[in-house]
């Protein structure tokens, strides 16, 4: 996980249409930067439709919220048109930001050990540095408590 008090790694990723989108298109707003696992498993639907519900809280608070995976932008498309999603879900097939943001990591489920991605949540400030690093994410409280950050 990278620090609190770091320049938060640039990145140009395609989201759910296809449109391209880079940190920097965000200077001037707070990100919500969140990784998760897989689409449309039971955890990153409920964060995901946590952060679609607040979503106006966030923007009121300016603040916008990315949700990054490494599936695919079609797997993004199906994700949120099943759930009615309406953020941004940006789609690193090659890991390249996952891995610049340090959350591809091994992983242990039932008993057996694998890479992938640590559920992981940054606030990213309006200058492009992380604020806050939150490697310990409960799912269905995430959007909750980010909002709470926001304060």
């Amino acid at each position: 996980m990278l620090e609190v008090g770091t320049k938060a790694p640039d990145f140009t990723l395609p989201d759910q249409n296809g449109e391209m989108h880079s940190l920097k298109d965000y200077r001037g707003k707070k990100v919500i930067l969140y990784f998760y696992p897989k689409d449309n498993t039971p955890g990153c639907t409920k964060q995901a439709c946590g952060f679609s519900e607040r979503s106006k809280q966030f923007l009121e608070k300016g603040a916008v919220v990315l949700g990054v995976s490494k599936d695919s932008v079609a797997s993004h498309k199906r994700f949120e048109e099943k759930q009615g999603l309406n953020i941004t879900l940006l789609s690193d097939t090659e890991r390249k930001v996952i891995e610049a943001y340090d959350v591809w990591k091994e992983k242990k489920m039932y008993g057996k050990l694998s890479m992938g991605v640590v559920r992981t949540t940054y606030l990213i400030d309006e200058e492009g540095w992380i604020r806050m690093a939150n490697g310990k994410v409960k799912a269905a409280e995430d959007p909750e408590h980010m909002l709470g950050e926001l304060e």
